[in-house]
């Protein structure tokens, strides 16, 4: 048990400490969003068409995250880390607003989405590389897990509770309450200190592409990037709009697709867990594999299942992702030079990002032609194509299953 709860040590560190707070409050702050966004603008009657641009519009700016990758390498991370936080304060209390009053323009609707979504760009890559800035090699895993953890925690309580907030009171409150988290976290943020990297500065163009070059020379991260590109729009399309409008006609509604959506972060918690002192003897195989669980509750939903069934599938699938998620960031963290950290990561997420605003667009037509469950259905379907295709392609060549192969001009 000592060796399970080793990592919360850290949790004293007063250099530590803030972010972890930061990050349970910021995490909550995006349960609230989710359904506030979905209720909101399918309760002004614009449908799943309507909810699929506007959530569009928010995924849109992700492009944009190569350019936060170099903001995130040029300036302090926490200060990066606390501007995000301020920009989607004020994009989610003027979304509060328009849903407050009751009516609102679409293009209004998109608009402070796509603001929301800008924040979004700036702050991940910065958040991937500010445990290095923070801790030593040797705590890092266990700093990346407890942020998983925090995050966990966050957005579990912001799903059960937003369920509650958006059925009693009505989606602008849980608006409002996403808002202001962001506001105290960026408080909290600002209590850090981390240091500014000393480099030769160079235009904007050419760091992005001294992050790319990077990236390339590894070929394991690319091959499990190309993956997580597929998995993470097959994931959008059923967390965005698949679930959302399946429950919409149920009679459980917002409640259960909150209880639903809880179980992701739920199973993140105990994954993290589990993360911390797990070190798989083949890493590469291990992050080919972890993400495929997402098939899970596709599968289910697909199949008409129970809201129990659908939500046990997001546990499962909400474990292995934070287990995926703690061993690439760490791995990263300890192969890499501070330097590149953010914009690499950068890279590693815009291609994951970038299907994002077609795959909303097009999800919610088809949710609305075909049905919810088979658009699930065709997600799950992606999920396992994917994984298939990069086990063959590391069974055909295993070189790429190694660590190891790193290039010595982007090591540590």
């Amino acid at each position: 048990m000592s060796d399970v709860l080793a990592p919360l040590s850290l949790l004293k560190s007063s250099l530590f400490a803030p972010l972890f707070i930061s990050r349970v409050v910021s995490s909550a702050s995006v349960g609230f969003g989710q359904l506030a966004l979905a209720w909101g603008v399918m309760g002004m009657g614009y449908g799943p068409g309507g909810l699929s641009l506007v959530l569009a519009c928010n995924a849109f700016p992700a492009l944009l995250l190569v350019g936060g990758g170099v903001i995130g390498d040029r300036f302090r991370r926490h200060q990066v880390l606390a501007a995000a936080e301020l920009l989607a304060c004020a994009s989610w209390s003027a979304i509060a607003v328009t849903f407050l009053a009751g009516r609102a323009p679409l293009p209004l609707l998109c608009l402070l989405a796509a603001a929301g979504g800008t924040a979004t760009a700036i702050f991940l890559p910065a958040l991937r590389g500010i445990t290095a800035d923070l801790l030593g090699s040797v705590e890092r895993a266990a700093g990346n897990a407890l942020l998983t953890q925090a995050q966990a925690v966050g957005l579990l309580v912001g799903l059960i509770c937003s369920g509650a907030v958006v059925t009693s009171l009505g989606p602008a409150w849980a608006a409002a309450v996403r808002g202001a988290l962001c506001g105290i976290s960026a408080l909290l943020l600002g209590r850090l200190t981390t240091h500014k990297v000393k480099r030769i500065r160079q235009s904007v163009l050419s760091e992005m592409r001294e992050g790319w070059k990077a990236f390339g020379l590894l070929s394991w991260v690319w091959i499990v990037t190309l993956e997580w590109t597929v998995i993470n729009t097959a994931v959008v399309c059923f967390v965005k709009i698949a679930g959302p409008v399946y429950m919409a006609h149920k009679p459980e509604g917002a409640w259960a697709w909150g209880m639903i959506s809880a179980c992701d972060p739920l199973g993140a918690l105990v994954g993290a867990l589990l993360a911390a002192r797990w070190r798989p003897t083949h890493l590469i195989w291990a992050l080919v594999l972890l993400p495929s669980a997402a098939s899970l509750p596709m599968f289910f939903l697909a199949n008409e299942a129970t809201w129990l069934l659908i939500a046990l599938g997001v546990f499962i699938s909400g474990a292995f992702q934070a287990i995926y998620g703690v061993l690439l960031v760490t791995v990263l963290q300890s192969r890499l030079r501070v330097e590149v950290l953010a914009r690499v990561n950068s890279w590693n997420l815009v291609t994951g990002y970038c299907l994002m605003p077609v795959a909303v667009l097009a999800a919610g037509p088809i949710a609305r032609h075909v049905g919810p469950q088979a658009l699930s259905f065709g997600s799950c379907l992606a999920v396992v194509a994917a994984t298939l295709s990069v086990l063959t392609i590391l069974l055909v060549r295993p070189r790429m299953a190694r660590v190891e192969t790193t290039p010595e001009a982007v090591l540590v």
